[in-house]
């Protein structure tokens, strides 16, 4: 049994995880900070304080076992905000005092990378090495090229803004209220994505990077210019479906490119942003095209979540049970194992 732990962000998490099996994936997200139009760190740190005890007490109870049962712990210590991961580690590390257990520290974005691997969350599509994992997320836009477990190099990132970021400043140019991606969706499902054209930043160069704060400063200009009286509740929704398209062609164009370039039979996407109805409808669409199997984790999966920390490190523990050391500390920025 592992008691997996995340805190990287605005989500607190805790699951409960038999080998690979997924016995409780509890998330509460921390919806105060709508109030402030995106995340504040040291708010964040103090919510996951807040909750985390009751969290693990819900998932315990939820998995139907209690905490001697667990025999290790699973924490994410990187990336993300450093009071949140600070908060979430030291927990662990005093759960793992307590009853003498190993922890394993997890990277954030490994669990996002394997996430299509939890049984549950892939429909009985087992994916299969060397696969071609995208990550994309409010914090992060990145393709990874995975050998195994224990072996991946990252092979495309964001020069600027995450495809997440984005689309939550674009919302927010057109008066929603935050977190915009999920409203951009919302409003798409009504619009024309025709109705504008806005640029597909790098759709075409000859690397898998990605590049968004120049569509956003696109959208601004042609709102400033399109509708200088503001924007009426009639207009949101073909704007949101051009810049939803504009998006989802390029993290599609670049994804399917790697995997064709790799040699990749199996495609992941994880993240946020994978929960997007278009970009799961595209990348599907197009892996099918070329013969690739495409797995996108069900939508519990696909937001921050301890049941992929709980899972990666189950996959690390299988080949190094060396975790009783305490001494690790946590990171904001390091996106390699």
């Amino acid at each position: 049994m592992t008691l997996a732990i995340e805190t990287s962000c605005d989500e607190t998490s805790i699951a409960v995880i038999d080998k690979t099996k997924v016995l409780s994936n509890i998330i509460s997200t921390q919806y105060i900070h709508k109030n402030y139009g995106g995340v504040i760190p040291e708010i964040a740190a103090r919510e996951h304080l807040k909750s985390i005890a009751f969290l693990t007490k819900e998932a315990l109870l939820e998995a139907n076992i209690s905490m001697p049962q667990i025999k290790k712990i699973a924490v994410t210590t990187q990336p993300g905000l450093v009071g949140a991961l600070i908060v979430g580690s030291n927990f662990a590390k005093g759960l793992a005092i307590r009853y003498n257990i190993p922890i394993i520290p997890v990277n954030h974005i490994e669990g996002h990378i394997f996430s299509g691997f939890i049984a549950e969350s892939n429909e009985n599509i087992i994916p299969s090495f060397p696969i071609i994992s995208l990550v994309v997320s409010g914090g992060h836009t990145a393709i990874f090229y995975v050998k195994d477990f224990n072996n991946y190099d990252i092979i495309g990132t964001t020069k600027d803004d995450a495809a997440g970021e984005a689309f939550d400043k674009i919302a927010k140019l057109c008066g929603l209220d935050y977190p915009g991606g999920p409203l951009i969706d919302k409003y798409a499902k009504l619009g024309n994505k025709n109705k504008y054209s806005f640029p597909r930043p790098m759709i075409n160069t000859n690397d898998f990077d990605f590049s968004f704060s120049g569509l956003k400063t696109s959208v601004r200009y042609f709102l400033q210019k399109q509708f200088p009286d503001g924007i009426t509740a009639d207009d949101i929704p073909d704007i949101a479906a051009s810049v939803q398209s504009a998006i989802v062609d390029v993290l599609v164009t670049k994804t399917v490119n790697a995997a064709k370039k790799y040699n990749s039979n199996s495609i992941i996407i994880a993240g946020g942003v994978s929960a997007n109805s278009h970009l799961r409808e595209q990348i599907v669409e197009h892996s099918n095209k070329h013969n690739i199997s495409c797995i996108i984790p069900k939508m519990g999966y696909c937001i921050d979540n301890a049941a992929m920390i709980g899972y990666i490190a189950e996959m690390k523990y299988s080949t190094n049970n060396n975790f009783y050391k305490l001494d690790f500390t946590v990171s904001p920025n390091n996106m390699k194992k």
